[in-house]
């Protein structure tokens, strides 16, 4: 077992892989990622499928089966898929078992549907019940529209990973929305213990946009700060993560065994080369939240990682520091945030694309 890893994981920060495939489940890969790099729990997305379906001869056979019966392109995606998830939580089980907050896999709602609040809360309904593990998550995104989904998921005991949130206002609503949701999952008599939720708070994407606007700006000030917004927003969520656990309103749900909204860092890959590329791991560790790290990350860590304590509490002011020279030099950080969520749906919504693509390409291939 990696010993960076494992140190990771004994600070309390839990280990999910950022992919998937059916060779991964089947050559007893996945398994093996929870023994030697204290991987507890898988996040999925349409391009990680695309490239899994791609390149993966293990799901021609059901392919053919599906063509055969005449199903359509969209339902042989949800079966694939769904297939995938399912036997990846029987895979990640015993961590379940052991830690029912971890364990989990992640499948997402169509992103066409982002903006369309009835079709997330169908589509995540019919999700949960193809999947049908315990230790599943549905992904749905934090815009508008996704707010009133995920508390309806989540008062119908559906456990849900909440994606694509930049700012902490909209941060904020999304823990709303769970809270409402718990309450209303507690009102209807259910057991909120089996309720779980993590909030995808996106890392990388931040540094991108605002060290492109910052170069633009070019001042030895404005270039001197490059680097430093995304984790200074992360540090400012988990500061706000910290007043919801301290209010009466979640006490009361505590009471009733209801399950913490852990943050999980998202998009930690790092895509600036003249950064360190564990800086989104090793800047970011505090106890009870996630890390969700493509295989290279998690190898980089694995190799030269270092970990050098609780990097978040108490960084609130610093990093509310952070944002207030980025507003003096310039940069409109509520520009970047619309811009980002924009940005993040059309991308989601190009991957979905990409799979259908894929998954056509499968099917007339099968019926040759």
């Amino acid at each position: 077992m990696s010993d960076r890893l494992k140190a990771l994981a004994d600070a309390g920060v839990s280990i999910w892989l950022d992919d998937l495939s059916r060779e991964r489940i089947e050559t007893g890969n996945l398994a093996d990622l929870v023994k030697e790099k204290s991987v507890v729990g898988v996040t999925t997305n349409p391009t990680i499928f695309a490239g899994a379906i791609a390149n993966g001869e293990r799901y021609d056979d059901q392919v053919r089966a599906l063509v055969a019966d005449d199903v359509d392109v969209d339902r042989v995606i949800f079966a694939l898929t769904t297939e995938d998830v399912r036997n990846a939580c029987d895979v990640m089980r015993p961590v379940f078992e052991a830690t029912p907050a971890d364990g989990r896999v992640s499948i997402e709602v169509e992103p066409g549907l982002a903006h369309d609040t009835a079709g997330t809360i169908a589509a995540a309904q019919e999700l949960w019940q193809a999947v049908d593990r315990p230790n599943a998550l549905i992904k749905i995104p934090a815009t508008t529209e996704g707010l009133a989904a995920i508390t309806a998921a989540i008062s119908q005991g559906i456990s849900v990973n909440v994606t694509l949130i930049f700012g902490i206002e909209r941060y904020r609503a999304v823990m709303d929305a769970y809270l409402t949701g718990l309450e209303q999952a507690r009102d209807s008599g259910l057991d909120l213990g089996r309720i779980e939720s993590v909030a995808s708070f996106f890392v990388s994407r931040v540094d991108s946009e605002i060290d492109k606007r910052l170069e633009a700006i070019g001042s030895d000030e404005a270039l001197g700060l490059r680097g430093q917004a995304a984790v200074a927003n992360a540090r400012l969520a988990y500061a706000a993560y910290e007043e919801v656990l301290a209010s009466e309103r979640w006490q009361l749900l505590a009471g009733a065994d209801a399950n913490p909204q852990r943050p999980l860092w998202a998009s930690t890959g790092v895509k600036n080369p003249d950064y360190s590329d564990t800086m989104y791991v090793t800047d970011l560790v505090v106890p009870g939240t996630v890390n969700t790290m493509p295989e290279k990350t998690m190898d980089a860590f694995a190799d030269h990682g270092q970990l050098e304590g609780d990097r978040v509490t108490g960084t609130a002011a610093a990093a509310q520091g952070v944002f207030d020279a980025l507003e003096a030099v310039g940069i409109d950080f509520p520009d970047v945030l619309d811009l980002l969520e924009r940005e993040g749906v059309s991308k989601f919504q190009d991957s979905w694309s990409e799979l259908v693509e894929t998954v056509t390409r499968q099917m007339e291939k099968a019926k040759a």
